[in-house]
């Protein structure tokens, strides 16, 4: 449906996590029988839980424990794990620095190149752990990473910017072709980020194996203040999940859709599955991890741009170790831990045996649903000063 914002402009109404819930099936599952599986192309994973290319969430360490763990974590080939032989140092700085003084610094350390010897390095780092290994790299250095990573035994190759399209039109520099990408590597690639249909539909026909869906809904992202873009997660997933079902049936191969960002809490990656996700990534949650780089500190891709940044650095603490975030047992209330657990329940509830089967899953649209009844808890927690 379509609202007037005024005599010249009409706009479609979107969704975000919080203003929908999930219906319970007509049958329940026990959880514990219920399938998270989850594949890219070659690389299957045993949950659909994927670690954001985040300089304060994975380095070569996390990646492994998350692998260990049935999952993917993605390193940021534009991040400080490649520009620097030894990163603890600079990822020790950034946490210690004043807020008021932390995307100067960012920018500044940021600065130092990127050596193309390190990817090669961390990847194998990843991979003598025995574990699947994905990396992320801006459009304008894929074409000559892609070859690199491979070589050194990369599983999963993910393209990604703020925003990314089929057609790139500059008169300036020439536009990464991902047609010539997915053609010249053997690997999965998966692009992003996209947030519509159409876009979707034709960055799929260019061979990719994965989307990532969201613009701006990270905890540590500005994106959608500082340029006002964007569309809330629950839309911008079942429309791309749309454009996946339709290229499936149009050519029979399925490309993935991963939710990326948004998710605070197990029933906002419920939600993103029900949205029609085959995988979500996720970045802060798993900031909060003992084993997370950052050590409780959390900062966009985009933070560190010399002329516009997109992000800040946000402060999580430390919660869990990465096993208890992904399965328990959970000491917090508020469902930022076990998210595994939480998810199989939600499918539980709900009827659904397997992902396929929870996108199926009714929606409606609810803006009470969290506040509705919780008068005691709302109380506790302004008088907790959360």
């Amino acid at each position: 449906m379509e609202l007037e914002l005024g005599r010249s402009k009409r706009a479609r109404r979107a969704y975000g996590f919080d203003e929908v819930a999930l219906v319970p099936g007509r049958i329940t599952i026990n959880p514990e029988e219920i399938d998270l599986s989850f594949a890219l192309d070659g690389c299957r994973l045993d949950i659909p839980f994927v670690a954001a290319a985040m300089d304060g969430v994975v380095d070569t360490a996390f990646a492994a424990e998350m692998g260990r763990l049935g999952g993917l974590a993605v390193l940021n080939l534009d991040g400080v794990q490649t520009r620097y032989e030894d990163p603890a140092g600079v990822l020790k700085e950034i946490a210690e620095a004043p807020a008021e003084k932390i995307n100067v610094l960012l920018q500044k350390l940021y600065t130092a190149p990127v050596q193309d010897g390190l990817i090669g390095q961390r990847v194998e780092e990843i991979k003598a752990a025995g574990v699947p290994c994905a990396v992320s790299t801006v459009p304008a250095h894929a074409e000559r990473r892609a070859p690199i990573v491979q070589e050194a035994g990369g599983d999963v190759f993910v393209v990604q910017g703020t925003v990314l399209t089929a057609r790139h039109m500059s008169k300036s520099y020439r536009h990464l072709s991902f047609r010539d990408l997915t053609s010249s590597v053997d690997i999965p690639v998966v692009a992003g980020n996209c947030v519509d249909y159409a876009t979707a539909l034709e960055l799929m026909d260019t061979g990719i194996k994965g989307l990532l869906v969201g613009v701006g809904p990270g905890a540590a992202c500005t994106t959608r203040a500082v340029l006002g873009v964007g569309v809330p997660q629950v839309t911008a997933t079942s429309d791309c999940a749309a454009a996946r079902d339709d290229h499936q049936r149009r050519s029979g191969e399925r490309v993935a859709i991963i939710t990326d960002g948004g998710m605070r809490l197990g029933g906002d990656v419920a939600k993103a599955f029900a949205s029609g996700a085959d995988a979500v990534m996720i970045g802060s949650i798993f900031a909060a991890a003992t084993e997370a780089a950052g050590k409780g500190n959390h900062w966009g891709m985009a933070t560190p741009d010399p002329n516009l940044p997109r992000g800040t650095r946000i402060r999580t603490g430390v919660k869990g170790s990465l096993r208890e975030i992904l399965f328990g047992p959970a000491h917090v209330d508020d469902g930022s831990m076990n998210l595994v657990g939480a998810l199989k329940s939600a499918m539980g509830v709900c009827g659904a045996r397997s992902i396929a089967e929870f996108q199926d899953t009714e929606m409606v649209v609810a803006p009470a649903i969290k506040t509705e009844g919780k008068v005691q808890q709302r109380e506790q927690r302004v008088g907790m000063g959360l």
